[in-house]
């Protein structure tokens, strides 16, 4: 049996047979191609897992083969080979959508371990979630183990990074998905409407009461409730739905009959839950029901090229409803989405896209119809506020061995550390430098 179907496109023919040898014996199916465009007609024939492709071609470069793949499928990871020491391509490639890239000559455990870690991605995307970055993929991982269980989740996560969107696509994986999804923004209400809401309520047991109302617990029987922003609930509603999740029973705001319910219950906060419990916000025991599994939805300023996967998607959204021609984005658009630290995160980035598209009379979107300030990121001096130090760290090294053509010497000059630092960062990134 295959372990994944692999395109190689190279005009040279020893090369592609190198590759092809190698990946033969790692158990790939492998397919050939001599251009960019042989490569395309392959591809529309038999759809690959994972495409490798040279960066400098004769008629079609790697870069043009990379967008018009995208074009037709938007998360196909496609691995770009440069020549040594061109370090500042391949951080474009990866600027571009590339998925990963290796330098020539190649190194049979690099490559296997680049193909590896692709096909895992391709692998990995959950429905509902566009994204093929490693942060996304233990995301994926990790939803896919629990979904299966009756376990209480608890997401974390900015907002707007798509928390809801996680907990839908826990709920589709599951053995609950032929029955309810039910969201509940918990934020939203008061208490006493809360109560209601979540438990339902019997005539009569209030002003306003006129009818028996069902409430989400109820509504999510043999499925899934998801409550959003969790963090915000009183002490009295943590008591109530404490019980809730120990004994799985409940009563009707009003009422005396004691309902069971049989409900997978997703959680989801913006909040630091375990400091609040440190604070006394909220009750320990409630905390360690809620969290169970714990799963982070990552910011969208730590997920790299899932930025232009989600703009693309966006864009071809927003054009189709608003029954426009916009078609895409310019390398210095595309360049600025990377740019910027979206703190909205991926609600950010989907109200800009419906915006631009909704506004422009062009159908190419540039980086002046974005609107928003490109973010400042001199190299040496890269200092963004609410950064960790390690995004800090990475930002300043791939921005600085793009402005200076990849030298990892000059880089380091610059950046005042040594230029083993810069290679062992790299590693870590997946990318491989070699020498200098």
């Amino acid at each position: 049996m295959s372990n994944g179907h692999i395109l190689v496109v190279d005009d040279d023919v020893t090369t592609r047979d190198g590759y092809a040898s190698l990946l033969t014996k790692a158990g790939y199916t492998v397919d050939l191609a001599e251009s960019g465009a042989h490569a395309l007609v392959i591809a529309a024939d038999r759809p690959p897992d994972v495409v490798i492709t040279d960066m400098s071609m004769p008629e079609m470069d790697g870069l043009t083969l990379l967008g018009k793949l995208h074009e037709r499928n938007a998360t196909l990871p496609v691995v770009v080979a440069t020549a040594f020491g061109e370090i500042a391509s391949a951080v474009h490639a990866m600027r571009c959508g590339a998925g990963d890239f290796i330098t020539k000559p190649v190194d049979v455990d690099v490559l296997a371990m680049v193909v590896a870690r692709c096909m895992q991605r391709r692998g990995g995307e959950l429905k509902g979630l566009t994204g093929t970055s490693s942060v996304m993929h233990d995301v994926y991982r990790v939803a896919r183990h629990v979904a299966a269980s009756r376990a209480t989740v608890l997401v974390s996560g900015e907002s707007g990074t798509g928390k809801g969107e996680l907990a839908k696509a826990i709920h589709a994986l599951s053995p609950r998905a032929g029955s309810p999804f039910v969201a509940l923004h918990c934020a939203a209400l008061p208490e006493t409407l809360l109560e209601s809401e979540l438990f339902g309520h019997e005539k009569g047991s209030f002003t306003g009461a006129d009818r028996r109302r069902i409430g989400r617990f109820e509504q999510a029987s043999h499925g899934t409730l998801f409550l959003d922003e969790i963090g915000e609930i009183s002490p009295l509603m943590q008591v109530k739905l404490l019980k809730v999740l120990q004994d799985r029973t409940f009563e009707r705001v009003g009422g005396n009959e004691s309902m069971t319910v049989d409900v997978r219950v997703i959680a989801a906060t913006n909040r630091d839950l375990f400091a609040d419990v440190r604070a006394g916000r909220f009750r320990e025991d409630l905390y360690y029901r809620l969290n169970v599994v714990c799963l982070e939805m990552p910011a969208l300023r730590l997920r790299g090229s899932d930025i232009l996967l989600l703009a693309r998607a966006f864009l071809e959204k927003y054009a189709r409803d608003n029954h426009t021609h916009v078609e895409g984005f310019t390398d210095a658009a595309e360049a600025k989405l990377l740019a910027h630290r979206w703190p909205g995160n991926v609600r950010e980035l989907e109200n800009i896209i419906e915006r631009t598209v909704v506004l422009i009379d062009h159908p190419i979107i540039d980086a002046d119809d974005l609107p928003f300030e490109p973010t400042s990121s001199a190299a040496g001096s890269v200092r963004v506020p609410g950064s960790t130090m390690a995004e800090i760290e990475r930002n300043a090294i791939l921005t600085t061995l793009e402005s200076l053509a990849g030298s990892t010497s000059r880089a380091a000059e610059v950046l005042q550390i040594s230029v083993r630092t810069i290679q062992y960062r790299l590693k870590e990134y997946g990318f491989t430098p070699r020498g200098e």
